[in-house]
């Protein structure tokens, strides 16, 4: 059954669009043909396929004209965190926004939350969608996979921005119990996402008790996300138990995935970095790090801007994507 969300009334805004990939396409829940309010003409630009390859099933949105950029989202989201950016670049791109595996229609396998698992996975999409080379945005988790990709395969990877996270092995870890109370809000989520089976246990039929909070507090102010995206967002955990199970086990992985950050912090990243941060939030903590990890670096701060800059400052960050990846666009 699909849910009623709220939707734009536009004229043209049910068209869909007008191209097609080979892949089978799906109009499920999460899908673009059933999340609310997507911006006006979403649906003439983009389309929901299933692609499967090494027995992972991915969900990806696709849609828009020019060279390949691939747009990683974050804990608890989806695809659907770059709704308004995809409308935005779909003029200067083809983009590409994946459910990650684990993450709304695609595959929801008990394993493979590691950054070296989740980067094969984009890597066999994009072989799957022919960009051998392409751009990238990595934000929050999806920063930890952007690095790992960056610095696994630098042939593939032309330029990339990453934003709002620290990437786990990298940097000092903050302290477990801070002097600052700021901190232990911001952070005791990652303790919490990391232990095992106790975690859904609490929060299992209490989803929006947690990811509510969670989406208030890491926002720039309480409604920084709309009420109807912390909806969704929340449903997307509530129906599936497996999807619970998923969003916490990017943190379990952590274990794994720390080995493998350190490994690769042996040589910089050769493309061009873009550090992206809420002012509200992250602020300069990204580009000091990153400043670590590549040789050219460059940063946005977003002002006004919590946890969520994809959709709090929309504009700001579009248009900051714009300038950075322009040299990548003309190139092609």
């Amino acid at each position: 059954m699909r849910t009623a969300w709220p939707r734009s009334n536009e004229k043209g805004d049910d068209q869909l669009a007008l191209w097609r990939l080979n892949f089978p396409t799906t109009s499920d829940f999460g899908s673009v043909h059933d999340v609310p309010l997507l911006p006006i003409g979403f649906k003439g630009l983009f389309e929901s396929y299933l692609i499967e390859a090494e027995g992972l099933v991915q969900h990806a949105v696709v849609g828009g004209e020019g060279p390949p950029l691939l747009l990683l989202c974050g804990w608890p989201q989806s695809w659907y965190a770059w709704r308004f950016i995809m409308a935005g670049l779909a003029d200067r791109f083809t983009i590409i926004a994946p459910d990650p595996r684990g993450v709304g229609l695609s595959g929801k396998l008990d394993r493979g939350y590691d950054s070296k698992t989740l980067a094969n996975d984009l890597f066999v999409l994009m072989d799957r969608l022919g960009h051998k080379r392409f751009a990238m945005v990595g934000f929050d988790v999806g920063m930890w996979t952007g690095y790992a990709m960056a610095a696994d395969r630098p042939d593939r990877i032309a330029r990339i921005a990453l934003g709002e996270a620290i990437i786990p092995g990298v940097s000092p870890s903050p302290p477990l119990i801070p002097d600052d109370r700021r901190r232990s809000d911001r952070l005791w989520h990652f303790n919490f996402n990391r232990a095992l089976e106790v975690n859904e246990q609490l929060v299992s039929g209490r989803e929006e008790v947690y990811f509510g909070y969670q989406f208030r507090t890491k926002a720039g102010s309480p409604d920084g996300l709309s009420a109807a995206a912390q909806a969704y967002y929340i449903e997307q955990l509530r129906r599936d138990p497996k999807a619970l199970k998923a969003s916490f086990e990017f943190y379990r992985a952590i274990d794994e995935s720390i080995p493998q950050h350190r490994e690769r912090m042996k040589s910089k990243l050769k493309q061009p970095v873009l550090a992206f941060a809420g002012r509200l939030f992250a602020g300069d903590v990204v580009e000091r790090e990153l400043r670590t990890l590549a040789d050219d670096v460059t940063s946005v701060i977003i002002e006004g801007s919590g946890h969520y800059p994809a959709e709090e400052k929309p504009d700001a960050l579009i248009e900051a994507f714009a300038q950075f990846f322009e040299p990548y666009r003309s190139a092609v």
